[in-house]
């Protein structure tokens, strides 16, 4: 298929693209075919979807380019849209590097319009497996070859609000999703409400936002080895099951999503400020939201748990990839490449360190993808904050990084998330049972992942 084939498909939606594509992405002769890694990186690079570098994303570009003083490096600072990728592919106006949710990556493979890497890993001596967390790799992973350089991966874990725990007479233990019994006990002691309205939710499983985590940590699947959507697993329904007794036990998914849906994530008014929950299934990034509050706010963590009682966690995080047709494979290769150095993420680690001396925060870890990274930037900067409760929150985000699993790398990732969410919400509103919303999901995501491979 050409670049201009590929360009046109790229008008349709990702679902219809196979109808007329010429085969998987790893076909031999495919996008990757013509692209040249080795050249000497130089001339103009561009990128697209980088929107609002915060310090450890400018330090991380700074350190790049002072790597690569032969490539000017521009960028289009706004985030990432499916459609615009598409519409610039369709004219012809294609970036060398375009940043992205991993669990886009595949789809992009899949129908060729992104090409493979390994050629570029090879061309740096990078060893993929190395460098990065295996499932943050698997996540980029399809038909035996790495499509993307990846970056950061952010562990969720149950985040506590001791306040609220220590007048209902809850303790940490009793937050454990292996334990479903003992983990509504907790839930329905920390609830409160006035008027069938929650004003405290005794745990926010943010339901659909992290309804993957839920299904994999207990015993599901949503996808084969393949890539095959497995939405009807049987084992998927413990989880919406569960979900279905936490909702209920706090009025209902309609009064939990409303509720939730009015938190002050952000703002001075957050939930934990404000004592709106008891716990919250959080990503490791909220803690450094939270980090203003200290005085405010009193905080715990523990580990999210498989069926089995063992810590679980899930990689989620943003990747590089270069599209069919870049002009400057070469710089975009080594550009990615450094960004995701040793040397730029101690950069980051630098100026993350001189931002929280700052402006007084706490320093609560850099997240990379790479296990070294991880573990140095830790030992260099993260020290005791005076806040035994926060300093515990950030040791069990560590604690969870070697239990990540990936969600599974699928042409069809995205609507193996929506349809999984829609499931969700059918069984949690009472409308289907979860035995027949994964079915309906299941059925939907097939016919997507039959379009775009072909059947």
């Amino acid at each position: 298929m050409t670049t201009r084939n590929r360009a046109l498909l790229a008008l349709l939606p990702a679902t219809a693209l196979a109808l007329a594509a010429c085969g998987g992405g790893g076909e031999e002769g495919g996008a990757a075919a013509d692209v040249d890694f080795t050249a000497t990186p130089s001339g103009t690079m561009t990128g697209w979807a980088f929107d609002n570098a915060d310090d450890v994303g400018t330090a991380r570009m700074d350190h790049a380019a002072a790597q690569l003083p032969d490539v000017t490096v521009e960028l289009d600072q706004t985030a990432f849209d499916a459609q615009k990728l598409t519409t610039r592919v369709a004219a012809g106006d294609v970036p060398d590097v375009v940043q992205m949710d991993r669990r886009f990556v595949t789809t992009y493979a899949a129908q060729g319009l992104v090409v493979p890497l390994d050629e570029c890993f090879a061309a740096h001596d990078v060893d993929p497996d190395e460098r990065w967390y295996p499932f943050v790799v698997d996540d980029v992973t399809y038909d035996d070859q790495v499509w993307a350089v990846p970056q950061f991966y952010q562990p969720p874990a149950i985040l506590l609000n001791t306040r609220v725990m220590d007048a209902a007479g809850v303790t940490g233990d009793q937050l454990d999703t292996s334990k479903p019994d003992v983990l509504l006990g907790a839930v329905e002691a920390m609830y409160a409400e006035s008027g069938g309205v929650p004003t405290t939710l005794g745990l926010d499983p943010v339901a659909t936002g992290q309804a993957g985590l839920w299904v994999l940590s207990q015993g599901g699947t949503l996808t084969d080895e393949e890539g095959r959507p497995t939405l009807d697993d049987p084992a998927n329904t413990t989880a919406l099951d569960l979900l279905k007794r936490i909702t209920d036990a706090q009025g209902g998914f309609a009064e939990v999503k409303s509720f939730t849906d009015a938190f002050d994530t952000f703002g001075d008014s957050n939930q934990f400020v404000t004592d709106q929950v008891g716990a919250q299934v959080m990503a490791q990034w909220y803690p450094n939201v939270l980090s203003p509050y200290v005085g405010q706010v009193q905080l715990q963590a523990v580990p999210f748990r498989d069926a089995e009682g063992q810590p679980f966690s899930v990689a989620s995080g943003t990747a590089f990839v270069v599209p069919a047709g870049a002009k400057n494979p070469a710089a975009a290769c080594a550009w990615m490449l450094e960004l995701t150095t040793m040397d730029a993420w101690q950069a980051a680690g630098e100026a993350r360190a001189a931002t929280r001396a700052e402006d007084g925060g706490i320093n609560t870890g850099l997240f990379t993808g790479s296990p070294e990274a991880d573990q140095s930037l830790r030992e260099q900067y993260v020290v005791p904050s005076g806040d035994a409760g926060f300093d515990q929150v950030i040791a069990t985000y560590y604690e969870v990084l070697d239990y990540g699993r990936t969600f599974g790398s699928s042409p069809v990732g995205q609507d193996i998330e929506a349809e999984l969410n829609n499931a969700v919400t059918a069984t949690l509103l009472g409308d289907k049972t979860a035995t027949e919303a994964l079915a309906d999901a299941q059925a939907a995501a097939e016919r997507a992942y039959d379009t775009v491979t072909g059947g």
